[in-house]
């Protein structure tokens, strides 16, 4: 029987994730009045605390701004993709600050949590791999046959948001009279780090999962679109603390750019801690700007840890019907798929909203990448060093996004005019099914890459479901029609920005990083 370590960074907003965490296993309508239930519960019942907030308005945020400051909060951050704004402010002042002329909506700005996972022991650092520890997931997916029809990613960009990419060989970094960098942009939203470096290591191994080209190790350790172009977007400091707004914050960036680095897809390997309708979510708010306007957005289910009453599957972005929703296989150490199982960790089955997720399944256990060269993994965790320290063997929901991902990226290529939504449908009429567990009856897609670039249906997924309330113009819904695709320029979208300094502002640390032993 696996025993689980979990890794606790205390940080400074701890009795703000307790309380949110006890909430999160109490379902309840998602809001009171216009302010997010578990905000209003966590201002009844923790007064005294100051809490992070993201309020969306209803048009000019100038009057709002100031009820803030009032109140005794100061405003944190620009959100204009939602036409919001991040702040801080003390919790007994909510429910006043959501009667404040203007005010739409207010929901907790919630911690961010990884999905990675210790997985299985071996290895031996410095010392290459064990044998039961190979890398079969590119067979697994089939991947090399669509590298041999010219398909690696080349001209494409994605989007990272995470703890950063660092700067390694297999990104051409240190190739010297090679090809350019391959991570072609860094910036980080992270107010409490000065880098944009991964001192954590999270992000520079799910980037490799996607684009590594496997120079270091010799072709042994590569992505599965190892030409793309990665875009380092990093919302998380030194221990890997970040909040929903940093995320939100990335993916305007993203709206705002996309045309310049052709990014077509944006990975997000990470969960909110927040259990709700995503009616309700900032994050999926913004997840659903960036899929209406042609950028196809990938995420993490997350993962079931023992103990825990947080079910991911209703967090955000997982709980989103719109994006795709990627949950892990166990390959039992095979390149064959009928022997594979969804990975016991792997969050699956029904939202709060009754929509069925993950959309997809791809394998994520003790999946073998990239390794910062700044992180402390490498001394803390020396059994899942391989080579000369260069790689690094994780399981989890984070490693199979990426996987999804980059066959999203080698798709595109193949076909660049198909939308988000014939994207998806393509994932999930191709390839082979996987079955539930735990008593779930459903069965899942499983990702075959071959199987998606040389399909032909044109077919649409998500037609006719509705977008979220965050992004109703009034009180009628808006009915996504899939079938006749335009790039949305609804009043909800097209909202005027806010300038003003970010400040400093504590935040919670990523804390579902388990080590199996």
């Amino acid at each position: 029987m696996r025993q689980r370590y979990y890794l606790y960074t205390l940080p400074l907003a701890l009795i703000l994730l307790l309380l949110l965490v006890g909430l999160s296993a109490q379902p309840n309508t998602g809001q009171i009045g216009s302010i997010q239930a578990d905000l209003a519960q966590i201002s009844d019942s923790a007064p005294n605390q100051q809490v992070s907030v993201i309020i969306q308005t209803t048009g000019s945020s100038d009057q709002v701004e100031g009820a803030i400051e009032r109140l005794g909060g100061a405003v944190t951050r620009d959100l204009s993709i939602i036409n919001a704004l991040a702040a801080r402010i003390p919790a007994e002042a909510v429910i006043e600050l959501g009667q404040v002329q203007g005010v739409r909506w207010v929901s907790l700005d919630a911690p961010i949590i990884s999905t990675a996972k210790g997985g299985n022991g071996g290895g031996n650092p410095g010392g290459g791999i064990t044998p039961n520890y190979n890398q079969y997931h590119l067979d697994t997916l089939n991947v090399r046959d669509v590298w041999a029809m010219g398909l690696q990613g080349e001209g494409i960009a994605v989007a990272v948001i995470d703890s950063g990419i660092a700067r390694v060989a297999d990104f051409n970094v240190k190739t010297k009279g090679g090809s350019p960098s391959r991570v072609v942009y860094q910036m980080s939203f992270s107010p409490n780090s000065n880098t944009v470096n991964d001192v954590y290591g999270h992000g520079t191994h799910v980037a490799g999962i996607i684009g590594g080209n496997g120079k270091v190790s010799d072709g042994k350790y590569m992505g599965v679109a190892p030409k793309v172009n990665l875009i380092s977007l990093k919302i998380s400091d030194e221990q890997g603390m970040a909040y929903e707004s940093d995320t939100v914050a990335a993916m305007q960036w993203v709206l705002e750019n996309k045309e310049t680095y052709n990014i077509r897809v944006v990975n997000l390997s990470v969960n909110s801690t927040a259990e709700e309708s995503y009616h309700n979510s900032a994050m999926n708010a913004a997840a659903e700007i960036l899929w209406f306007n042609g950028v196809v957005v990938v995420a993490s289910a997350g993962n079931t840890e023992v103990g825990s009453s947080l079910d991911s599957i209703n967090t955000a972005p997982a709980n989103d019907p719109f994006i795709i929703t990627v949950g892990a296989s166990d390959e039992n150490q095979t390149p064959q798929t009928g022997d594979d199982t969804i990975a016991d960790y792997s969050a699956h089955g029904s939202t709060w909203d009754g929509f069925t997720k993950p959309d997809v399944i791809a394998p994520g256990q003790d999946v073998i990448s990239l390794l910062s060269l700044n992180s402390t993994w490498y001394y803390e965790h020396p059994t899942r060093v391989l080579g000369n320290g260069d790689y690094f063997r994780l399981s989890g929901t984070s490693m199979s996004a990426p996987m999804v991902t980059g066959a999203v990226v080698l798709l595109l290529q193949d076909e660049p005019e198909l939308t988000p939504d014939q994207v998806k449908y393509r994932l999930m009429a191709s390839g082979p099914s996987i079955n539930g567990s735990d008593g779930d009856s459903n069965t899942y897609a499983y990702l075959d890459v071959l199987a998606a670039v040389t399909g032909t249906t044109t077919k649409t997924a998500n037609t006719g479901l509705e977008a979220s309330q965050l992004l109703w113009s009034g009180e009628e819904p808006v009915n996504w029609d899939s079938v006749n695709w335009n790039s949305v320029n609804w009043n909800s979208v097209n909202w005027n920005s806010v300038n003003w300094n970010s400040v400093n502002w504590n935040s919670v640390n990523w804390n579902s990083v388990a080590w199996e032993y």
